[in-house]
């Protein structure tokens, strides 16, 4: 086929790796979740429907349901079109779509109808109904869709691959480094919207300051969107106001009112989805300084993974893989900054769990399967 050129994706702030919101959201729902067995046989079983050749050039489009800007979750992704530039030649283009809901379908369906686009890059809850709306549409077209994925069991989604994260494994890492620098015992979470994935964060976050620290103290703030900064840095200041002082945002774009607040009253806070003291470092210190590391649910990696495994003919179209520590799309940061503010012994400490969940010792709490009561219990046993 011939293919047309992209314009190519401007190089982004972020240079190290992050992963919807946050955080860009969750299912409302965890029934497309797939479980360690049934990955087992993804990785071994499934091939593409339409294996690339090692030297074709695709053209891709990564459609954003947000903008950039947000030093996490939505520059990750977009950084991943530049590491998929970069290491496999294919032409990238970055849409910001916006966070008009009223944009999103016209821009997928552009793209469906464009012959020259090979693969449509997407991602969040937000847009699983729509692709399961289009995609078999357009069986000739490629997707995929990050942090979700579509219900498989509808049929006609077999050009279809989704990512999911174990967003609680470095969560359970940012709560243990949390209550491990804590000096008031309490420590904070301020997330987007509440649904599965944000809630899948919060509970490893409290499992891993619990793991530290049984007694502490939790306050838990929800946003109500991923783009409202000003009310992200209201609700942090409450939750100092509340003796809290290191607080954890998963709340992408508004996640940055988190930052502002943490800084101007000398808290720490944990960044998500990239290195944010890495981001912020050269254009403003004092909140790098401030950010006392970073969850890290490395959307960009997990994009370039997967067209790594597309070329080699290996990518499971059709099916959801979920990846974690172990598949290096899930961590924490470990900068200068991190190392300077914990001491030896904690980041000694922080390895060590870290190990542990890869081993298998530790098994980090999920939101997915469980109820609402059940999470609110949880998060009532850490009310301050």
């Amino acid at each position: 086929m011939k293919k047309r050129k992209f314009m190519k994706v401007t190089a982004l702030v972020i240079t190290a790796a992050m992963l919807l919101v946050g955080c860009g959201g969750a299912k409302t729902s965890p029934t497309s979740k797939v479980d360690e067995a049934k990955q087992d046989q993804v990785k071994e079983t499934a091939t593409p429907a339409t294996p690339a050749t090692t030297d074709e050039k695709l053209n891709i489009a990564i459609l954003l349901n947000g903008t950039l800007g947000d030093k996490a979750f939505f520059d990750s992704a977009a950084n991943g079109g530049t590491m998929i530039q970069e290491t496999l030649g294919h032409n990238v283009k970055v849409v910001e779509m916006s966070y008009d809901e009223t944009k999103w379908m016209p821009t997928i369906i552009d793209f469906s109808e464009d012959k020259d686009t090979d693969i449509i890059i997407l991602g969040t809850w937000q847009l699983v109904e729509k692709l399961q709306e289009l995609a078999p549409q357009y069986p000739d077209k490629k997707y995929i869709i990050f942090d979700s994925a579509v219900d498989y069991s509808i049929g006609g989604l077999e050009n279809v691959y989704s990512i999911e994260y174990k967003q609680n494994e470095c969560s359970f890492l940012a709560g243990a480094v949390a209550a491990s620098v804590t000096k008031t015992g309490t420590i904070g979470f301020v997330g987007g919207m509440e649904n599965y994935v944000i809630n899948d964060f919060l509970l490893g976050y409290i499992q891993g300051a619990k793991q530290v620290k049984p007694d502490i103290k939790t306050s838990i703030s929800y946003v109500g969107n991923f783009n409202d900064s000003a009310k992200a840095k209201e609700l942090t200041l409450a939750q100092i106001n509340q003796n809290a002082d290191v607080i954890y945002q998963v709340a992408s774009t508004a996640g940055l009112g988190v930052i502002d607040a943490a800084t101007e009253k000398d808290k720490f806070a944990i960044g998500v989805d990239s290195d944010q003291a890495l981001a912020f470092m050269e254009t403003d210190k004092a909140k790098a300084e401030h950010i006392i590391t970073s969850a890290l649910k490395k959307v960009d990696e997990s994009l370039l993974r997967a067209l790594m495994l597309d070329k080699q003919g290996k990518l499971p179209w059709g099916e959801c893989e979920v990846l974690g520590i172990t598949e290096g799309c899930i961590g924490i940061a470990k900068n200068d900054i991190y190392t300077k503010n914990v001491g030896t012994d904690i980041v000694k400490a922080i390895d060590a769990l870290e190990a542990d969940i890869v081993s298998g010792k530790i098994i980090v709490d999920t939101a997915f399967g469980k109820t609402t009561d059940e999470i609110q219990a949880i998060r009532n046993s850490v009310r301050p």
